[in-house]
């Protein structure tokens, strides 16, 4: 008997670890002696402090009324027996246990009481029932807990909140996600998982059954592919519309959309019916930053059939989940379609590149060293990285791909992981560290992840293609024995998916509690909100927090400013961050940006760059005028010049092509360029950035993978540092020695 109940723990537990109601009921029926707990918590605070720190208190205004009635009826009272009396009320154990059963724990209490106290003794005029209940007291007419009804009105008063908790966690409530999509609910929807490998061939049987369709939707994680299968599509005479965050392209026009649409995964419509929808990468629900869109394209589009492309990793989780909506998981495994095979001998030195190697670096400067190291071989190089425009990086992937041209060597970050299609022999890993996000937001330097590896080692070799076996290596021979160890393991099984608190969500909360800022209401969103977390995560809204908080000062109503604040925003690069700032004030003024304003602050027309700094900054205006159409499509009154915006990022993106063939002398001039550098400045900013990766890695590892430093700066700038140290202690040890002479003296 003992055995089977162990049994029936162990089984039990297995089950209720996915919190399938339909389980736990079945086999409580089978043992009503064991019992069962769901596994939802709330979502606790990332500093542990209590909920109450997250409410902010609001300032209680005084009666103003000239006529004071309680005076007139009681008699004036005595603001010595007035401040006794409210301190021996702040010490009654009724009024302490009074005040938690109506929400207010000691953080609030104590606050309240301070505000509650100052506003009895300061006020002129009290209410005429305070008056009166506080003159009865002083009297020994009244006990003390008589005050308690006029103390938590004033606490109401002062924390909003008191009023609407119970509410405010019914908005926070995140358990069930897959009932926001009555749409999708209402069908009866076939899931079918494509997995397999990179170059396994399973995003192309997804696509054929696309194109194949009636109508259907295909979402991408990036804008890239989603225009590469649009191009496709109409190539193949199956008309498809573009959409994503910053353009919208119809095979038709506006007025007549095509069945079929190719988008970003964040662009997905879950308001329309489709025959066949596609949802890539399917692994990314994990992502700590977006996998909400993932969740939210899973869970919400209304289409007859759903494919899956992506890792094994990630059938667990899409199962569990499935499970929810009472939908079944067709899983159809892809093997790699060529040989890919590690090298035994790293690479050692750049002049062992060969023609169809891509060297992959994990930092801008790294891409910036390498490639001028390569071209200073005589060997001339393609570009590729995230920060890059769309139009360049196409063209540096489709200069590489030529057969016929002279840029046999691809220098690229993990960019190439996913979204561009590259005809490459062998993958050189530069190095395997490379900046990490941790599930706290924080940054710090890490191994790559195993997925990593395999998306990254998995572009060698393109099957149909001149390489039909791929090859992989790294740069270092220290580093070749733990890509091995990373490339024979199998990606971390995905146990969760991320969520994101809604517009709707968030406007429900700021209707309850008007005067928190945007940022506020969602610290308060994420400390009340209650999810389960076998499925499911919060995704890191940290960047959404700094924006709001950025334009916090302009008045915007609620709706704008979250959309402002779900802008693509890389919060890193002043430039885009203080044009979001001059957007949001137009919006607010209600003026148009018009296309003469925006290239006045953006000093259009731009140089050719002459060194890696301008290159880095047009790559920032590119960025700007991206977040301009991102918005044109929101605002269009406000942001009216779209097509015009268009017009600049081509001639801009043809600028910035320009700027990366000439890469090599961009560096010579930026390296002349850093000689004349006031040192104290960078001495500043060396200071500056440990203060935030202290703990988080090497000083120096943070700055180098973030292409602020190279390793001779780093060398050089030790020694200014060691010859400095010495001087300061020679200061130091003299001005010791001459306070001692003093003392003596004395």
């Amino acid at each position: 008997m003992v055995q089977n109940t162990s049994i029936m723990y162990l089984v039990t537990e297995q089950l209720t670890r996915r919190n399938n109601l339909i389980v736990t009921s079945l086999l409580r029926q089978l043992n009503p002696a064991i019992k069962f707990t769901q596994n939802v918590r709330r979502k606790q605070n990332k500093s542990n402090s209590p909920l109450s720190s997250l409410f902010k208190p609001v300032s209680v205004k005084t009666d103003l009324n000239d006529t004071n009635i309680g005076a007139e009826l009681t008699g004036t009272l005595n603001k010595r027996e007035i401040i006794q009396i409210l301190c021996t009320f702040a010490n009654n154990n009724t009024v302490k246990d009074l005040s938690k059963k109506y929400g207010l724990d000691e953080v609030i209490f104590t606050a309240a009481m301070n505000g509650f106290r100052k506003y009895c003794i300061d006020a002129d005029t009290l209410p005429p029932d305070l008056h009166i209940i506080l003159s009865d007291i002083a009297q020994k007419a009244g006990n003390i807990t008589d005050i308690f009804p006029y103390f938590l009105r004033f606490a109401k008063q002062m924390y909003p909140h008191l009023n609407c908790l119970d509410e405010l966690r019914k908005i926070s409530d995140l358990r069930n996600p897959p009932y926001w999509y009555p749409l999708a609910r209402a069908k009866k929807r076939k899931i079918i998982f494509h997995a397999g490998p990179t170059n396994s061939g399973k995003t192309y049987h997804a696509l054929q059954r696309f194109m194949s369709a009636k109508s259907g939707v295909y979402c991408g994680p990036l804008k890239l592919l989603a225009n590469e299968v649009c191009i496709k599509c109409n190539s193949m005479g199956t008309p498809c519309d573009l959409i994503t965050g910053e353009e919208q392209r119809y095979a038709n026009n506006i007025e007549s959309p095509a069945n079929h649409v190719a988008c970003s995964v964040e662009m997905a419509n879950i308001q329309n019916f489709y025959e066949v929808a596609v949802i890539d990468e399917i692994q990314l629900i994990r992502d700590l930053g977006r996998g909400w869109a993932w969740t939210r394209a899973l869970l919400g589009i209304a289409a007859d059939e759903v494919h899956l492309c992506g890792e094994d990793a990630a059938i667990h989780i899409i199962q569990s989940i499935c499970l929810t909506t009472g939908e079944s998981v067709e899983i159809k495994e892809y093997k790699r379609l060529t040989e890919l095979q590690i090298e035994n001998t790293a690479l050692c030195s750049l002049q062992n590149v060969m023609p169809g190697d891509c060297i992959v670096c994990f930092s801008r400067n790294e891409i910036f060293t390498v490639s001028n190291a390569i071209e200073k071989l005589g060997k001339k190089v393609a570009v590729i990285y995230g920060s890059l425009p769309p139009g360049t990086k196409l063209a540096q992937a489709a200069r590489f791909n030529d057969v016929n041209s002279s840029y046999k060597i691809l220098v690229a970050t993990n960019a190439i992981g996913m979204g561009l299609n590259l005809h490459i022999r062998r993958i050189i890993f530069y190095s395997l560290s490379q900046p990490i996000l941790d599930q706290r937001g924080e940054m710090g330097i890490g191994t790559i992840s195993v997925s990593s590896a395999l998306q990254i080692a998995g572009r060698a070799g393109r099957y149909g293609k001149q390489w039909d076996t791929g090859f992989v290596t790294t740069y270092k021979p220290e580093d070749l024995p733990l890509l091995k160890r990373l490339l024979e393991q199998k990606p971390e099984e995905i146990t969760r998916a991320g969520l994101h608190p809604t517009a709707d969500q968030i406007e429900l909360y700021a209707y309850y509690l008007p005067n928190a800022p945007l940022s506020n209401l969602i610290d308060i969103f994420i400390a009340l909100c209650e999810l389960d977390h076998t499925l499911y995560f919060i995704c890191n809204l940290d960047d959404f927090k700094y924006v709001a908080d950025m334009i916090q000062h302009i008045p915007l109503p609620l709706r704008q400013r979250y959309v402002f604040c779900c802008a693509p925003v890389n919060r890193k690069i002043p430039l885009t961050c203080s044009m979001l700032l001059k957007y949001a004030r137009q919006y607010s003024k209600n003026e148009p940006a018009t296309i003469a304003w925006l290239c006045k602050q953006v000093e259009w027309p731009p140089k050719i760059p002459s060194s890696i700094a301008d290159l880095i900054r047009l790559e920032g205006v590119f960025d700007v005028l991206d977040l301009y159409l991102w918005l044109s499509y929101r605002m269009p009154d406000v942001f009216p010049d779209a097509n015009r915006v268009k017009e600049l990022q081509g001639e801009l993106d043809k600028i910035i092509e320009t700027g990366i063939k000439k890469i090599t002398n961009l560096f010579k001039s930026t390296q002349r360029g850093l000689g004349n550098r006031n040192e104290s400045n960078m001495e500043e900013k060396l200071k500056r950035f440990h203060d935030k990766y202290d703990q988080k890695g090497t000083l120096s590892d943070s700055l180098i993978s973030r292409g602020l430093l190279t390793p001779k700066m780093l060398e050089q700038l030790k020694m200014e540092w060691s010859t400095e140290h010495d001087k300061e202690k020679r200061r130091h040890n003299k001005a010791l020695t001459s306070k001692n002479l003093d003392k003596y003296r004395r």
